[in-house]
């Protein structure tokens, strides 16, 4: 020890402030405190660590120690007195409780544990919203005791073992003196309390399984792997802990016609190759029932895409809608029979034969009358 540098000890840097100095001490005595490390030299290592820390954590002590290193220090980090905090070892107690919390043992409120329940939704239902009922079975309340485990018109005894703490503390020595261990008293889990008559329904357990029917709101706009939370609808908590929540998680099915994405819809629209060209209108059919008209141009392509407005998903925090868009599938007959084949190979002579002059030019006359032939056979 009486080479080992402090700041090494700690492994920490000369210019580190005193939280950086506090947080090495506190994961250096976690990891060598001797009720926690068995290795032979744990104790020795402690010791080491303590002094630095008892030296580094003093302003005064550390400019000392800075300045004329353990020379000081008069030959060690305290002059060859105890550390401050020691009392032989009856005062480590409260260092390393001061560092790693007041073990007392005692129980604490525990919350009640999350429920989860999945719902699968209608398309439509994911989009307008739904109403559903739910039965689940939870952790609740003994209905009979009201939770606190003893049969109603009993009393509940002191545990003898804690005298009513609901904490058992033992003295221990080691080669650094006495200390105190501070533990939950096993005669009452820590209630402090002795359930004398137990309750008849819950056997002294204070909870009792329940199925209950929970009504749940789906709100419009809803997409699947969303969640919606029912708080306080989970299991019952215990000792004063609060109840968990519900978590329904949401799956959606899919449609025949209509796609998502967002807040729109989506909707394949096919035409062939007549109605691409000439221009159609065509009643595309909505999920509030009825059609929305929309008229698509002359020319128009495979991929082309038609908003109608307003017509798509409710934002789900908010009071607008998205849109409906129609995405255009120009389709090409896969067969064709003769009359066809003779009026394509005309439109495509008429093409040929405009030679590089517009089509509007010369021949928007004869090729509209083509079209119109086109259609008349493919509709």
């Amino acid at each position: 020890m009486a080479n080992t540098d402090y700041y090494d000890i700690l492994g920490v840097s000369r210019g580190v402030g005193e939280e950086d100095i506090r947080k090495a001490f506190r994961k250096k005595a976690m990891e060598f405190h001797p009720d926690r490390n068995k290795s032979p030299d744990a104790e020795d290592k402690f010791k080491e660590i303590n002094e630095a820390y008892q030296v580094l954590s003093d302003r005064n002590k550390r400019a000392q120690y800075d300045q004329f290193g353990k020379v000081g220090m008069g030959g060690n980090g305290n002059s060859g007195q105890p550390f401050d905090g020691f009392d032989g070892f009856g005062g480590f107690g409260d260092i390393f409780d001061s560092f790693f919390g007041d073990r007392t043992g005692q129980r604490q409120a525990q919350r009640g544990a999350d429920l989860q329940h999945r719902v699968v939704l209608a398309f439509e239902e994911s989009v307008f919203g739904a109403d559903r009922e739910l039965e689940l079975t939870r952790l609740e309340d003994c209905g009979v005791c009201d939770g606190a485990g003893n049969e109603p018109g009993t009393s509940l005894d002191t545990c003898n073992t804690c005298k009513g703490h609901g904490q058992v503390r033992r003295a221990q020595r080691s080669v650094f003196g006495q200390f105190t261990q501070v533990t939950t008293c096993t005669s009452c889990q820590g209630r402090g309390k002795i359930i004398k008559t137990p309750c008849s329904n819950c056997r002294g357990g204070g909870k009792e399984r329940k199925t209950r029917k929970i009504s749940v709101s789906i709100p419009a706009g809803v997409e699947g792997g969303m969640q919606v939370r029912l708080s306080g609808e989970g299991d019952a908590g215990a000792e004063g802990g609060g109840t968990g929540n519900l978590y329904v998680y949401i799956d959606v099915q899919e449609h025949q016609f209509f796609d998502r994405d967002g807040s729109d819809l989506i909707y394949g629209l096919p035409i062939n190759i007549a109605e691409a060209a000439l221009g159609v209108n065509k009643a595309i059919p909505t999920l509030d029932g009825d059609d929305e008209d929309l008229k698509l141009p002359m020319g128009t392509q495979t991929g082309s895409e038609f908003r109608i407005k307003g017509k798509g998903v409710p934002h789900l925090h908010g009071n607008r809608r998205g849109d409906l868009r129609v995405m255009v599938n120009v389709r090409v007959p896969a067969s064709l029979d003769d009359r066809q084949q003779e009026l394509l190979k005309e439109l495509a002579e008429s093409f040929a034969s405009s030679n590089g002059k517009s089509c509007k030019e010369e021949s928007s006359e004869d090729d509209k009358g083509l079209f119109d032939k086109i259609k008349e056979k493919l509709s």
